[in-house]
């Protein structure tokens, strides 16, 4: 009866009417303050779709802080620009090992799913985050991150330090590749899909980062209020004074690369602490101290950069305005600052004459040409550092042991639309169109033409494709618009307006694409997310990339190592081959992400960002709207109501659920008959599944809703509860019995081991008494058992209580006590038997009386050193008398009924040094010096004992002296009573006629390999003769000489080992001595090989042993003498390993049952890349192979160029802060530029050396 919800008491159930109704029960008031439900959670659930509806519910849940709603399996996000607090410890606690519909939206939600499916599926996973800058996309990839982590498990370390180097990539990639925008604080300016490697038991063992289009031109030059990357102004703010002091550190306002956009602070980001963050996220990364200092000068040298000025000579070319700028930026590069100041101004042009070498000239720069080449160097030093730590980062997160799936994690660079739209937003926007396309791929088109394909019955929906936009941008035939910028840069190589009008010229081709529109000196692509007008200047100058040879020769000529590796590749000018441009490596490293994506099983959340001003009480309608219909949700919405929530093979699905059918299924085993069509159509009928909620297809069965799936996975969970517990039924079943067995065998041992310690006890005193006393029938009964305390003064009865503390014996074991007559003299008359308590303990006998007032006291104590012996009469009567040393009360005579087991015990007690004397007469110490003696006569007219009168005592006769014990009285047959509690017993036993257990099936496309046991092959095979082979022939004539016999058949060569350590073998294991020649029969790869020595096989270390070479060749044995036939030997039989043996089961530590190899000595074939194990009873082997130290990134090369000497560290210059650019974009018109195992045998030799130093 369950306890009621408000005060815990049984409620006891209303009785029913006689009209069967129920009585409902009473409503709960605190349902009342429960959170309302504010629109639909799934707005699958919607009763209008349109984009107009969607729009309103999205609203009513993001005023009511509900920022995440689903459609089917898809999450959709709207960014509340706040903290919510709902990424707590306890939020994401809720979501562990739940199912969507269990509870409400969220991207913890999405998380469990992917990690739920990538165990239970065994399918790698991948989480695509899609959205305007903005959205919210780098938070809720954070979350995805944290989640993760916090619920993969694993306890190693390694697998620890893994999830805290996941997590630590956020804040140190964050500070390298986000910047603030006008549209987002924290904006990702570059790419970033993260793959986390998972091993069988869902453990993270490793992670890899890819990292896609930095936007580096942002490091030289930012409009009006946004900021550079994160990283300066964390440096130039929470730098310490010894950075500052070595790298000339001031004030972000102090450099023109972060100042020129007059925004050096943002309200809601605190640079100094980030950059604690970020050092800390270095630290947790593995970068050394080295490392960290060399990436903070390279941030020192792009700002100091950034300061040098140009001004015009006379004639037109530039010159530095402050060489000691120049000088100190010589100084952090540790190059010649001459040469910095000569690349800077101008540059080296080579002519050639018909293929020759021709004439070298140094070209002066203009104040335009010589800012671009400053900007392209800054630029091509932070791109490179950006990739060098990214490339750093995976190699610390290289997997630390074999992976079996993946998750990825894809955040990257939401749609930009701006004023200005050049290169980069081309880019940008272009992998998001890549990223449409497979959402429109795997959700609509797919989904449709699967169902086509798998003959499922579908209502086709329309929807847009915009794999024509992707053709517009990426095609090569018809060219598109990377193909025709490179085209223009190839054509038109120095001047860049000309290569630019040389573009616009060729994409006059393009006009036919509906998507594309050409306007004089810009071009309009409508892509799905809106129309983007781009802007030509400057386009294919940033699409060439490439950074001139002077520049690649300042930095190899540095003595900075860390300088020349960020740039490990240098162009060959020799080489004819175009170099590839920046749309090549978009195009590609788009195709890459792409192809990666479609290999996993994505997971969607779609962020929308409510406003442009980051408010968070703001609700734009008129671009949320814009952003659902391009963003596709209402024909999201048409095709999740109409398709089916899942679909998989039959032979997936069969593997999946074949245990939910008693038709497919048997104690866990596969026994389906036939295909795995008719066996997941069976498991979907038995599992009681509406007809109208599954489909079978051609190849795959396809589930209609979530819930139903759920259920399945419902219960198949619920299976193995039950199986779990029948187990545990039928093993506390077995325990019971078990119990109860060992409860009456224990019964029968306790019942008979006190009576076995009785029973010698009395043997003692019988073989004291035999052939002397005469004895009584009572003594000789077979159940008479010597107890001893017959008082319960050792379990402190009442009574024994009140005699122990009469003798005041303590803590002393009582070992005799017994009720006893003892013989009182009487003055003037005969002595009388008086009633007494005789106590024995370990020191002295205790004779206890009772007197007229009822109190009990010590009447006499002897101690048992002072007793040197103990009379008794051969007759049958019980008085005995205990001889003591010479007193005034004499020695006592004592009638006792147990007079046998208190001599035994006296016996015992005093070693034997205590005399039994045993006669007609007892003589006995009256009084000191006065000695009396009682006669013993026997007299039948005694009725029963004995009688005492005037020292005679009259006796009946006994049995003689010689009688033994009575045997044992045989006992009656017991009632065996069988157990039959438990529900898996039947009453009177098993069923006369079990049910047969199907035969096992293979699952649907797995394939049974049995490994047939491998025959021992003994030592010196012979080949039998068999008993019934055919007569010898007759004997030749004696006349004629017999040929000499045959030569025996060459024996072959069989390898001998010698063992070159000595080897303790455990069970099953070859024990070696030193120099030991042994034969090998079988060698494994694991590491054992198995010898085989005097007929004995065994396994050993091949470590041990090394080869023993070849003897030479023994001459032939000179033929027998002639008429001498040689002796014929008795036919030998061989013994022929049994091929078609059944491998005998071993527990570990024993031998085998039928002489094999002990099967657990062979390592099992195994798929991943982690050794087999060497030795399984050995705790050496159980330990995982050691993790190899991470490796550091490659050093570069040697230099190419000699480094000049570079002198001391300059000044600090104190260059005035550089004049801000005009506000707008400052780029728009500069040309930018381009970017083990243990060792075995001495683990061995050393428990061999500790085992021997043992013995």
């Amino acid at each position: 009866m369950a306890p009621s919800k408000k005060a815990g008491k049984k409620v006891t159930p209303a009785a029913k009417k006689s009209g069967g109704q129920t009585k409902v029960a009473k409503a709960d008031w605190k349902e009342g303050f429960k959170k309302k439900q504010v629109g639909v959670a799934d707005m699958t659930l919607l009763t209008t779709i349109s984009n107009e509806s969607i729009n309103d519910n999205l609203q009513k849940r993001w005023t009511n802080a509900e920022i995440y709603t689903y459609i089917g399996a898809v999450l959709i996000s709207v960014n509340p620009f706040k903290d919510l607090g709902i990424y707590t410890e306890e939020v994401l606690q809720r979501y562990r090992g739940k199912n969507r519909l269990e509870v409400p939206p969220h991207v913890f939600g999405i998380a469990e799913s992917a990690y739920y499916n990538m165990n239970a599926y065994h399918e790698n996973q991948c989480v695509i985050i899609s959205g305007e800058s903005g959205a919210g996309k780098t938070e809720a990839a954070k979350r995805i991150m944290q989640y993760i982590a916090a619920v993969s498990g694993g306890q190693d370390s390694s697998i620890q330090e893994i999830k805290d180097m996941v997590l630590a990539t956020n804040p140190l990639l964050e500070s390298f590749g986000c910047a603030k925008t006008l549209r987002n604080n924290n904006s990702s300016r570059h790419g970033k899909y993260l793959e986390i490697m998972f091993n069988d038991r869902g453990e993270p063992v490793g992670a890899q980062i890819t990292n896609y289009l930095l936007e580096k031109n942002r490091v030289v030059g930012q409009i009006e209020n946004e900021r550079n990357f994160h990283i300066f102004y964390q440096f130039t703010k929470g730098a310490s004074d010894d950075h500052r002091e070595a790298f000339g550190l001031q004030g972000p306002e102090a450099y023109a690369y972060t100042s020129m956009s007059n925004c050096l602070s943002v309200s809601d980001i605190d640079d100094v602490k980030d950059f604690r963050d970020t050092l800390a996220a270095m630290q947790v990364i593995g970068l050394s101290a080295e490392e960290q200092n060399e990436i903070l000068k390279m941030l020192a040298i792009i700002l100091w950069i950034g300061n040098v000025q140009f001004g015009e000579n006379d004639d037109g070319n530039s010159s530095i305005a402050d060489t000691g700028v120049t000088d100190f930026v010589g100084y952090l590069m540790e190059v010649d600052t001459e040469q910095v100041q000569k690349v800077l101004t101008a540059r080296v042009m080579e002519t050639t004459r018909g293929g020759r070498r021709g004439s070298i000239y140094d070209v002066p720069l203009n104040p335009a040409q010589a800012t671009s080449g400053r900007d392209a160097l800054a630029k091509a030093i932070y791109n490179n550092l950006f990739e060098w730590i990214v490339s750093r980062v995976n190699v610390s997160m290289k997997t630390r042991s074999a992976y079996t799936q993946v998750i990825g994690i894809l955040d990257i660079f939401g749609f930009e639309i701006f004023e200005d739209n050049s290169f980069e937003q081309l880019c940008i926007n272009y992998v998001n169109e890549k990223l449409q396309q497979i959402f429109i791929e795997l959700t609509l088109k797919t989904e449709q033409e699967e169902y086509v394909r798998e003959q499922i019955q579908w209502t086709p929906i329309k929807y847009f494709n915009n794999k024509i936009v992707c053709d517009l941008i990426e095609e090569k035939r018809p060219p598109g618009i990377f193909a025709a910028l490179n085209d223009a840069c190839a054509t038109a190589h120095a001047d860049p307006s000309a290569a630019d009008s040389s573009f616009m010229q060729r994409t006059a081709m393009l006009s036919s694409n509906p998507h594309f529109e050409a306007r004089g000196g810009q071009f309009l692509v409508r892509h799905y997310a809106g129309d983007v007008m781009y802007n030509v200047a400057g386009m294919t100058d940033k699409n060439k990339d490439s950074l001139i040879k002077d520049l690649l020769d300042l930095v190899a000529g540095s003595s900075n190592s860390f300088l020349q590796a960020l740039f490990p590749d240098r162009p060959d000018p020799n080489s004819k081959k175009r170099p590839p441009t920046a749309g090549d490596r978009i195009k590609q490293s788009a195709g890459a992400l792409v192809e990666n994506l479609m290999k996993a099983q994505p997971s969607y959340i779609r962020t929308i960002k409510p406003n442009q001003n980051r408010s968070a009480s703001e609700y734009d309608l008129k671009a949320i709207l814009h952003q659902i219909k391009y963003l596709g949700l209402q024909e999201n919405i048409r095709v999740r109501r109409a398709g089916f929530a899942y679909r998989n093979t039959f032979e997936k699905m069969v593997e999946r659920f074949y245990l939910l059918s008693p038709n497919t299924s048997y104690a866990g085993e596969y026994t389906w008959n036939g295909d795995s069509k008719s066996g997941c159509q069976q498991i979907l009928k038995d599992t009681g599944i509406a007809k109208e909620e599954w489909q079978m297809g051609v190849t795959k069965a396809f589930i209609k809703n979530p819930e139903t799936l759920f259920a399945l996975e419902t219960m198949r969970d619920r299976y193995w509860h039950n199986m779990a517990a029948r187990i545990q039924r039928a093993f506390r079943n077995y325990m019971r019995y078990k119990h109860e067995c060992a409860r009456r065998i224990q019964r029968f041992w306790k019942n008979n081991k006190e009576g076995i310690v009785y029973s010698q006890i009395r043997d003692y005193g019988h073989q004291l008494l035999s052939g002397r006393k005469e004895r009584r029938r009572f003594s000789l009964l077979s159940y008479r058992r010597f107890m001893g305390d017959y008082l319960d003064i050792n379990g402190k009865s009442a009574l024994g209580e009140e005699l122990a503390q009469a003798c005041n014996i303590g803590g002393d074991q009582v070992t005799f006590s017994s009720r006893i007559q003892l013989l009182v003299p009487k003055f003037g008359r005969s002595s009388k038997p008086s009633p007494r308590f005789l106590i024995l303990t370990s020191k002295a006998v205790h004779i206890v009386a009772l007197d007229a007032q009822g109190q009990y006291s010590l009447e006499r104590k002897v101690p048992l050193v002072t007793i040197k012996s103990i009379a008794m009469s051969n007759l049958r009567d019980d008085w005995l008398v205990i001889n003591g040393g010479a007193s005034e009360e004499g020695d006592p005579i004592i009638s006792c009924v147990f007079k046998t087991e208190l001599v035994t015990h006296l016996v015992k007690l005093t070693n034997s040094n205590a005399n039994l004397l045993i006669g007609p007469m007892i003589d006995y110490c009256k009084k000191k010096e006065k000695r009396a003696q009682i006669k013993f006569i026997k007299d039948e007219t005694v009725p029963r004992n004995d009688l005492y009168k005037s020292h005679t005592v009259h006796v009946p006769s006994g049995e003689p002296p010689s009688s033994l014990s009575r045997p044992p009285a045989k006992r009656k047959a017991g009632v065996v009573r069988p157990i039959t509690q438990g529900k898996l017993l039947k009453a009177g036993g098993p069923s006369s006629t079990p049910r047969s257990k199907p035969t096992a099936q293979p699952l649907p496309g797995r394939t049974t390999t049995s490994a047939a046991p491998k025959p021992i092959i003994q030592q010196n095979p012979v080949a039998s003769h068999s008993a019934s082979a055919s007569k010898p022939p007759p004997a030749p004539p004696r006349n004629i000489a017999p040929p000499p016999p045959p030569p025996p058949p060459k024996r072959p060569e069989i390898p001998q080992y010698r063992a070159k350590f000595a080897f303790e073998g455990q069970e099953g294991e070859m024990s070696l001595k030193k120099d030991d020649v042994v034969e090998v029969v079988e060698k494994d790869d694991n590491g054992w090989w198995l010898v085989q020595k005097n007929g004995v096989e065994g396994w050993a270390p091949n470590n041990y042993l090394e080869l023993v070479p070849p003897q030479a060749p023994i001459a032939a044995a000179p033929p027998p003498p002639p008429r001498k036939i040689p002796p014929v030997k008795a036919n030998a039989t061989a013994s022929v390993a049994n091929a078609s043996a059944k491998p005998v089961s071993v527990v570990p530590g024993m031998a085998a049952g039928n002489g094999s190899a002990t099967p657990w000595k062979k390592a099992p074939a195994s798929s991943d890349d982690s050794p087999a194990s060497s030795r399984p009873s050995s705790s050496l082997a159980s330990k995982p192979p050691p993790i190899a130290s991470k490796p550091k990134p490659p050093i570069a090369s040697a230099k190419p160029v000699a480094a000049p000497k570079v002198p001391g560290k300059p000044a600090i210059p104190s260059a005035p802060r550089p004049t801000p650019a005009p506000p707008g974009r400052t780029t728009g018109n500069k040309p930018p530029s381009a970017p083990g195992q243990v060792d075995l045998a001495a683990a061995l030799a050393k428990r061999a050396q500790r085992m021997a130093d043992n013995q």
